[in-house]
């Protein structure tokens, strides 16, 4: 039987959301986790991981960062990738950060940046503040038109150029020591393999995908591996030639050779995602396959928002039917839940497939039961 979009829907979830495993296991098997620092109730890496690993704690990533052999870097957005992935982004030489311009360095950010280098050598591993109170840069125009600190800034563009690396966090904070990647590629063909492996990595993490959605995620590459940018276009084509396809609706859709997009049972379970978890990434094709469009608002203005500040969309089986809005009071966990249709499914089975989320939720938080 031809494939539907109801078989993509339901592997789009099940790839997605494979059995619980280990954290090293679960980084390996997707290779990029994004990241994000608002936390509601808890930071996007960590609502991430928590369908993915077996007894998973927010702060978990961070706590254990040093022991994971993963690495904080950009891949098609900032966030955890494992060394494997970092290896084939690398060297970006003579580039700047995604947001300004990519363009090479001029002759005096090459010396502040050769002094700041040097500081950090001597030193080990260093804070930020550390940086600004013996270079004391003051500040800069950043990427949204406001003043940023300028040791900041440097350290973010020498950090995304390979020149250092986050050896760990401090209440947040990155704190870094100096790296060195190897060397570039020997040839194009070598750059070709590097992007094709890039390009599979984030196929493996975000499919099925729309073609549109394909050309998309693959474009980002230019933030992974911006020395090559030119050779994303070649990379999108070979990608179509490797993947699974077909045609639904007048709408091509890929995924991995490895993939199955046959007909999966779902199960009773209902999951809060975070607003970047892979299941939900995409919202073309979010609203292709669940019919309605989710929309992340916590940069929105208040009056404005349908969905709230950090809504996390609610899947019940292989359906997404709304949202929640979550809070910690006094040591409680808050939820205010929406759905599509405005009133949840009728079944006992959500009921208490929603109760058992939330109480996933607080030992999630290391919350009190309700």
């Amino acid at each position: 039987m031809p494939t539907t979009v109801d078989d993509l829907r339901r592997f789009a979830v099940a790839q997605s959301l494979f059995a619980p495993t280990t954290l090293k296991r679960a980084l390996d098997r997707l290779g990029f986790v994004q990241a994000d620092p608002i936390r509601a109730p808890a930071r996007a890496q960590d609502l991430i991981l928590r369908h993915r690993v077996k007894d998973y704690r927010a702060g978990d990533l961070e706590q254990r960062f040093c022991e994971l052999g993963i690495e904080e870097d950009v891949f098609i957005n900032y966030g955890f990738v494992t060394r494997s992935v970092q290896a084939l982004m690398h060297p970006r030489s003579e580039k700047s950060v995604p947001a300004g311009g990519g363009q090479p360095w001029p002759a005096g950010r090459k010396k502040k940046a050769q002094l700041l280098l040097d500081f950090v050598s001597v030193r080990g591993a260093v804070h930020p503040r550390e940086v600004d109170n013996h270079f004391s840069h003051g500040s800069v125009k950043n990427y949204w038109g406001g003043s940023s600190n300028a040791t900041t800034h440097l350290l973010d563009a020498m950090h995304y150029r390979g020149m250092l690396r986050v050896v760990r966090r401090e209440g947040g904070i990155r704190i870094y020591t100096v790296h060195q990647h190897g060397p570039e590629p020997a040839d194009r063909e070598a750059r070709r393999g590097r992007m094709d492996m890039l390009a599979d990595t984030a196929v493996n993490i975000y499919a099925p995908l729309p073609g549109a959605s394909l050309a998309l995620l693959l474009r980002r590459l230019r933030y992974a591996a911006p020395q090559w940018r030119r050779e994303v276009p070649g990379a999108i084509d070979r990608a179509k030639e490797r993947l699974l396809h077909t045609r639904i609706d007048g709408i091509d859709w890929y995924w991995p050779p490895h993939g199955n997009a046959g007909r999966q049972a779902p199960q009773d379970t209902v999951r809060l995602l975070a607003p970047f978890d892979p299941v939900v990434w995409d919202r073309a094709r979010f609203e292709l396959l669940w019919g309605w469009g989710y929309r992340f608002e916590a940069y929105t203005p208040t009056s404005k928002r349908k969905l709230g500040y950090y809504a996390l969309p609610l899947l019940w089986q292989d359906r997404i039917i709304g949202w929640g809005n979550l809070s910690v009071k006094n040591g409680q966990l808050q939820s205010e839940i929406g759905y599509v249709k405005s009133y949840p499914p009728r079944e006992r089975a959500f009921r208490h497939a929603l109760e058992e989320e939330l109480d996933r939720m607080r030992v999630f938080l290391g919350l009190d039961p309700a």
